[in-house]
């Protein structure tokens, strides 16, 4: 059963459909892992037992019947801190929050639930999902997979690591700024990007609501394209045949490229070289609106979340971490004004930059420019702390800025990711070129 916790879950359904796995046992599988693991209480924030069980042995029995609901029915998935989830506390990393109990599901929870997947609990995440680092001294820290001293990447972090940790077959996360593909690139997971309002964000505490984003961290593309299936209530991508013969993508040099440390730009420098290989072309694009949108985060990101949370945060500041307290506090600085004509430049960006990558089939790019930091330096160093933050979201942020969708595939060096970045609403057709990549670079 070991060998459960490390398969894509693709396969589990696959096997739950054959009758070689029984949803209980798997779901068992998966609640003695997390119950043996010396990182439990860092990964998940409650785990929901009696939950996981019920809908265990109720996919076993579609499953003997023939009943299945969906590919993934029976399938123990996590699920990030700021989705609601009926009759269990919803905190979203946040002390502000703590013992905030909804009295329904988010929508995209429901979605699954009517699909078969099984809800083993909520995961840790950064603090109302306002930093990439993953760093949360307030209520847990989750563990990077590849370097016990470094953080994971956030603000999904739990759900990562769930993942990275064999704690769950995949784990639901966020992405407002880069919240997905960050602790997927540094845990060496697929993360996807969905576009701003493909998937229903009913139910799930906000930070950005015109940036957030729901999407999966899993093990391969195909189980992106279910879930993301699943979470709309839609049909999953058709993967098939997917191949880079022919294809033309654009390597983004403006800002993507500036000051990537060295173990990333090998990682991005190998799979560029294996999807030539393969048949792809390639070519460097410079696009001088992706920076000057960039420069329009603080009135567009920063001064949004304060709006959402500031009389929350005002009336209780030291329950939160000063690092965060600042960056939410920076939104101060932006007037009414300010963000109405930040939002009108970027529109402006976002019709120039499509224009520019009509004739590419997607934009690749470095996840993020550096490694996953130290967690003990973040916390004792200020300036390490913003710099490393604000350099991991960087090129993450390029996609949200530009209303992409996005997907974040492992390179084969660890902790470092490649970015497939495409139209709005382009999912399934990212989501091939992703299959395809991911083939060539495994």
């Amino acid at each position: 059963m070991l060998h459960w916790l490390e398969m894509s879950a693709a396969d589990l359904g696959r096997g739950i459909g054959d009758g070689s796995i029984d949803p209980v046992a798997l779901t068992q599988a998966f609640l003695g892992a997390i119950d043996s693991s010396d990182h439990k209480d860092r990964i998940y924030a409650r785990v929901t037992r009696e939950r996981a069980m019920a809908e265990a042995e109720a996919a076993a029995e579609r499953a003997r019947a023939g009943e299945r609901l969906s590919v993934l029915d029976g399938v123990p998935v996590s699920w990030k801190d700021l989705f609601d989830t009926a009759g269990v506390a919803t905190e979203a990393g946040s002390l502000l929050l703590k013992d905030r109990v909804p009295g329904r599901d988010a929508e995209v929870l429901r979605n699954a639930t009517a699909a078969g997947l099984v809800c083993l609990g909520k995961t840790h995440m950064s603090e109302l999902a306002f930093s990439g680092l993953g760093l949360n001294p307030m209520t847990a820290t989750p563990p990077c997979v590849n370097d016990p001293k470094a953080v994971p990447g956030g603000s999904s972090s739990g759900a990562g690591a769930s993942v990275a940790f064999g704690l769950a077959a995949a784990g639901i996360g966020s992405d407002t700024g880069g919240s997905v593909r960050i602790p997927s690139a540094w845990n060496d997971l697929v993360g996807l990007k969905t576009t701003s309002g493909r998937l229903s964000n009913d139910g799930v505490v906000p930070l950005c609501r015109t940036f957030d984003t729901v999407g999966p961290l899993c093990r391969t593309v195909e189980d992106a394209a279910l879930l993301l299936a699943i979470l709309e209530g839609g049909t999953p991508a058709d993967l098939q045949g997917a191949t880079l013969e022919g294809k033309r993508f654009a390597v983004l040099e403006t800002v993507a490229l500036d000051g990537v440390r060295e173990a990333p730009m090998a990682g991005f420098e190998k799979a560029l070289h294996r999807m030539q290989q393969a048949g792809a072309t390639l070519e460097f694009l410079k696009a001088g609106e992706v920076a000057r949108a960039m420069e329009l985060t603080g009135p567009l990101f920063t001064s949004e979340a304060y709006g959402e949370w500031r009389d929350e945060i005002e009336a209780a500041p030291d329950l939160m971490f000063d690092q965060i307290l600042e960056r939410f506090r920076a939104g101060q600085s932006f007037s009414g004004p300010d963000y109405v004509d930040a939002w009108q430049a970027l529109e402006e960006h976002r019709v120039r930059w499509t224009a520019r990558i009509a004739g590419f089939d997607a934009v690749l790019l470095p996840t993020s420019p550096i490694l996953p930091p130290d967690a003990v330096r973040l916390m004792s160093d200020q300036e390490y702390y913003v710099t490393e933050n604000l350099m991991a979201l960087r090129n993450t942020r390029i996609g949200n800025l530009m209303g992409s969708a996005c997907v974040s595939l492992p390179t084969g060096i660890p902790s470092c990711g490649i970015m497939l970045l495409g139209a709005p609403m382009s999912e399934e057709r990212l989501l091939r070129l992703a299959a395809a990549t991911e083939a060539v670079l495994q």
